[in-house]
């Protein structure tokens, strides 16, 4: 099948293809509140018809919150491509901040360039439809698509996924694929595509250190009287050593070092810690000392302070001695680091800096592993080898400092790995006001999953 043709169609087709995403982008798909469980169905069903549309056979599952859809190609020989998205949004607020109505989209030029603007247009209904689109340019061409292809659609991505796992479990027959592909990621700059395959795991503690069994007066009892906020602040200020590696036991059990082909991959896109820093007013790296920039944000672990509260935190000054003091600590795990031994590890950790007139209260918010993919799967080079002739600079295999749990899911659920290819870009403003995908992202990343289908049926 020429591959040739049906960029063409893209191409004739853009006009269209941007026309169908605006009427998506009109449903207030908000998964979070209630009030919008009926736009949330709507976004399934518009997603059901225009799916069938294409020749896919494809159904609306219920689940007990927001439906899935899920679709499938009338079965060939070939590489078998499950492609996963959301159609849910975030909420808009705060409303008066937005310059145009969330839900009315409109192009609109900058000074970089023409975008889509509106709620859900790079997360991830404008990600979603670059895969819809290159499918259907492929059937306007060839009259069926070049390899086995599966949709799978959720709307709960944005409140959590509750649903998700059970579904998954429910229906992992029918989901099984030789590799899962994944849209709700971004370039590297402005034109570098960039497949990320591994995503750090998330483990997160809140300590509360009690102390005197209520406030004290700081001159009656200051000195004499341990304080929590002191005890936490040792506790805290302990967690780091002098180098920016971190001091639980064991924490780095399992954290594998990065191979020598990435590194040259990462090392190849120029990154500048000094000009990521100073778009936020910083300019010194605070991680481990030995490790570049994006190892530190890709492929090293780290440990965080997200919170801390203890005393008087009012206006003016209150000279009190606690009673309690507390902290949100979260890790972000590589490699296999185990995320309930790390936790056993770290209350362990902090007990033995107890002093003897103190103690901790723990009280876990989640612990997930990290994902890696494996490369050496033929299909992810295939991939780079695509987007590479799609963009002006090739393609590379990255990271993600952040978590997205469903290729974890893909990998233990369904035992297959996972692609994350997007085409977003770092000012798209996802989850803020004046959400914005650029009209570029949308036309080179439905040609870019032309090629990749290609590719993945050769």
């Amino acid at each position: 099948m020429s591959v040739d043709k049906v960029l063409a169609q893209v191409d004739r087709d853009l006009q269209n293809a941007t026309d169908r995403l605006m009427n998506l982008l009109r449903i207030p798909s908000i998964s979070t509140d209630p009030a919008f469980a009926q736009d949330c169905d709507k976004a399934a069903d518009w997603l059901v018809e225009d799916l069938r549309t294409i020749g896919f056979e494809v159904s609306k599952r219920e689940t007990p919150g927001h439906p899935m859809v899920v679709a499938h190609t009338p079965e060939k020989t070939g590489t078998h491509v499950m492609f996963y998205g959301h159609y849910d949004v975030q909420p808009v607020d705060p409303l008066e901040l937005w310059t145009t109505p969330p839900f009315e989209p409109a192009l609109e030029e900058t000074d970089k360039g023409t975008v889509i603007r509106g709620r859900g247009t790079s997360d991830d209904k404008g990600q979603l439809m670059t895969f819809v689109e290159a499918c259907r340019a492929w059937v306007a061409v060839h009259g069926s698509l070049p390899t086995n292809v599966s949709l799978f659609f959720e709307g709960e991505e944005e409140s959590g996924s509750p649903s998700l796992v059970p579904f998954m479990k429910d229906n992992a027959d029918e989901l099984k694929a030789d590799v899962a592909l994944i849209c709700d990621t971004g370039l590297f700059g402005d034109s570098t595509p960039a497949i990320v395959t591994r995503l750090r795991g998330m483990l997160q503690e809140e300590i509360t250190i009690t102390g005197p069994n209520k406030d004290l007066h700081s001159g009656m009892y200051g000195g004499i009287a341990m304080n929590p906020v002191r005890v936490l602040a040792k506790i805290i200020a302990s967690l780091h050593d002098k180098t920016g590696r971190i001091t639980v036991p064991g924490f780095y059990d399992g954290v594998p070092d990065l191979p020598n082909d990435i590194a040259t991959q990462w090392k190849g896109l120029g990154f500048e810690p000094s000009n990521f820093l100073g778009e936020v007013g910083l300019a010194v790296p605070a991680g481990e000392v030995d490790k570049s920039g994006l190892e530190m944000i890709w492929s090293r672990p780290t440990c965080e302070v997200n919170g801390i509260s203890g005393g008087y935190e009012g206006d003016g000054f209150k000279t009190v001695l606690p009673s309690k003091a507390s902290a949100k600590i979260s890790f972000r795990l590589v490699g296999t680091q185990d995320p309930h031994a790390i936790r056993e590890s770290f209350r362990a950790y902090v007990q033995d800096m107890l002093p003897e007139d103190c103690t901790v209260e723990f009280e876990g918010h989640g612990a997930s592993p990290a994902a890696e993919m494996q490369t050496t799967n033929p299909a992810f080079e295939a991939a780079r080898a695509a987007l590479s002739e799609e963009w002006p600079n090739e393609a590379a295999f990255v990271g993600c400092g952040g978590s997205i749990p469903i290729a974890g899911y893909f990998k233990d659920i369904l035992g297959m790995d996972a692609m994350l290819t997007g085409f977003g870009k770092d000012d798209d403003q996802i989850h803020s006001p004046n959400e914005k995908y650029d009209l570029t992202s949308f036309h080179k990343g439905i040609r870019s999953w032309v090629r990749i289908l290609d590719k993945l049926s050769n």
